[in-house]
């Protein structure tokens, strides 16, 4: 098959999108190639195309697990055959899909970045005949970039033992320094990029500074028709804003990292097939959604990158009609990100305390540990070691750079019960207590000897109370220690990428820290002045930062819409003032004005203040104007 048959075939298009072609002929050729396509520019097809057309395996790195499993899905759905191997799997189920893809029923095989690390795995992928390596959400590799990840530093090492095979790296956001260090850290043969305008004609940018934040966003979704994102920076926020917006009629849920992964499914579902109409979200939200129809992507508190506002306010209008892209600020803002920005670097020697709590806690011996995974519940972790939740997170983001340890994402996602006591005494509980009991009893065995997986629906079905009261009741059973009682909860992998280091030999580059914060800092700078300047178009400020400096003004702005209007201001101005000049009497009715003059009725008493002001009239009693021409002619 041709690559437009097979377009055709898997993806029912009669034609590419601008670039896509040239990328893919590119890969087939056998060049590394960058693509840098703008979010929703049909980045996958580039390397999904070639992928089909070529014989072998495409391995895909991409850093989000989230992502794979979406992407695999839709793969498996065309009838194409793909895997993905993340953190989750135990070690039969990576071997048997590694053996699969060595006997070729795969095409395409996605993995984390972090998977190179482990050298049994680099070994065992040796034997399959890849064709192309892609690499997602390629910014990450470049220290510059506004996501760095050590672990993709390794994927040069990788091509060593693929030396004949293409790589395509693929991003939506980098800068001209970002784009050149991408080629030099994955080994480009020869350079050659790909890149597509960042400008998005249909997308019309707008800022607004004001104290009611809340109140203004009310008003942009009852004047903005159709599907809706907003962006909050905390979680508790996201579930404020969201029954805000239910109370004023507006159909709205929340999502962010700290939800199980089902609901978080479920809502996502909910928002995309239009069962509700905003979803009110962290940064958490959005990667590898493709949802065309978005009409207004607000952002009520600022990123802290343009790199990362760019690709959120990105999601709207992928359908190419017309949608609007929001932020709104005030002063209070600018100080919470000043805030952010030194929780996010915390001190070097807090960094080092947090790495020997962490290893402490796990009950790892020092020099010992490398490719372990270990499961870490922070709520008990920072109780323990009076750690912040800002130093925890922070910190394991450095430690994570230094090639230290890799941290991922896992939850219990299920509810476990073990009877504390087999003398039970039912009249002791509320007649709905005792139900729950008895139903447990009666659904489950196993109780009195260990933990059991439970189901708060099922034992709500059976008694015929509320699944609310049920999971209440429990808390309230294990407080009476009836029963020991473990609801589901986040919990998070963290999986030692080298032996534990003696605190004494812990090395936290100084340089390397101070690189970074330097890297974050300029971003942040960035951000507040896209969001305080009023005198440039927002489309050529982000434009402008990404590389295009011979950008237009898009016309559609806040800020070109204001100069629209000044110009026809300053128009009317001029007119009035040639009319003024060019009046036979010294004095004019201000009726017999607005009759001679369109202009005046148009802007009405503003053009008349500014007259008066600048000494040009002069109110008179009886609805008189006096006209002062020699000042008149002084000005034209």
């Amino acid at each position: 098959m041709t690559i437009h048959e097979i377009l055709k075939k898997y993806w029912g298009y009669d034609e590419f999108r601008p670039l896509q072609e040239d990328i893919i002929e590119s890969v087939i050729s056998g060049d590394d190639t960058l693509a840098l396509l703008p979010t929703g520019g049909g980045k996958s097809l580039c390397f999904q195309v070639p992928g089909l057309f070529m014989s072998g395996t495409t391995m895909v790195i991409s850093p989000l697990i989230a992502l794979m499993k979406d992407q695999v899905k839709n793969l498996k759905e065309k009838g194409i055959k793909a895997e993905a191997i993340y953190s989750g799997l135990n070690y039969s189920q990576v071997n048997e899909i590694i053996e699969t893809c060595i006997h070729g029923d795969v095409k395409f095989l996605y993995i984390s970045p972090e998977r190179l690390a482990n050298e049994e795995f680099r070994e065992r992928i040796k034997k399959i005949k890849l064709n192309v390596l892609a690499i997602d959400e390629a910014h990450c590799i470049s220290q510059w970039g506004y996501d760095f990840r050590p672990p993709y530093l390794k994927i040069a090492e990788v091509r060593n033992d693929f030396p004949e095979i293409p790589v395509i790296a693929l991003t939506a956001t980098a800068t001209t320094k970002v784009v050149e260090d991408i080629q030099v850290q994955l080994r480009f043969k020869k350079k050659k990029a790909y890149r597509k305008s960042f400008r998005r004609g249909n997308l019309i940018y707008a800022v607004l500074e004001d104290e009611s934040k809340n109140e203004k966003l009310i008003q942009f979704l009852k004047s903005v028709p159709g599907s809706a994102v907003v962006y909050a920076r905390n979680r508790a926020k996201t579930q404020k804003i969201a029954e805000l917006l239910m109370q004023h009629d507006i159909s709205a849920s929340f999502y962010h990292a700290g939800l199980q992964n089902k609901i978080r499914d479920e809502r996502q579902d909910d928002w995309i097939k239009d069962r509700i109409r905003v979803i009110v979200a962290t940064n958490a939200f959005g990667m590898g959604i493709d949802k065309p129809d978005v009409r207004l992507v607000v952002h009520l508190d600022l990123p802290d990158s343009p790199e990362a506002y760019f690709q959120e306010a990105g999601r709207g209008g992928r359908d190419e009609k017309t949608a609007y892209a929001i932020a709104i600020w005030n002063n209070a803002d600018i100080l919470d990100l000043e805030k952010y920005f030194q929780e996010n670097f915390p001190p070097v020697d807090a960094i080092k305390n947090l790495y020997e709590a962490i290893c402490n806690h796990l009950q790892i011996a020092e020099l010992s540990g490398a490719d372990s995974s270990f499961t870490i519940y922070p709520e008990r972790f920072l109780e323990d070691f009076g750690i912040s939740s800002s130093l925890f997170f922070n910190g394991v983001k450095f430690l994570e750079r230094q090639g230290l340890l890799a941290f991922s994402d896992v939850e219990q996602s299920f509810s476990k019960i073990h009877f504390h006591r087999d003398d039970l005494v039912y009249d002791d509980y509320t007649l709905e207590q005792a139900d729950i009991l008895k139903s447990l009893l009666r659904n489950y065995e196993g109780l009195f000897d260990q933990y059991v997986r439970i189901s708060e629906k099922l034992i709500s079905n059976k008694t015929h109370i509320p699944i609310n009261n049920v999971i209440k009741d429990l808390f309230t059973l294990h407080e009476l220690e009836a029963i020991k009682y473990s609801p589901p909860r986040k919990g998070f992998t963290i999986t030692l990428m080298q032996n534990r280091v003696p605190l004494q030999f812990f090395n936290l580059s100084q340089e390397t820290y101070a690189d970074r914060k330097a890297i974050a800092r300029e971003k942040l700078d960035s951000v507040i002045q896209y969001v305080t300047r009023n005198d440039k178009c927002r489309s050529r400020i982000l434009l402008e930062y990404f590389g295009e400096m011979k950008s237009a003004n898009c016309g559609k702005c806040d800020f070109c819409k204001k100069a629209v209007q000044h110009q026809q201001a300053d128009n009317d101005y001029a007119e009035l003032l040639i009319f003024l000049s060019k009046f036979p009497e010294a004095e004019i009715d201000i009726i017999e004005l607005y009759k001679l003059q369109p202009a005046v009725k148009k802007h009405s008493g503003t053009l008349f203040r500014w007259c008066i002001d600048k000494g040009y009239l002069t109110m008179l009693p009886g609805n008189k104007l006096a006209i002062h021409k020699d000042e008149i002619v002084k000005v034209l």
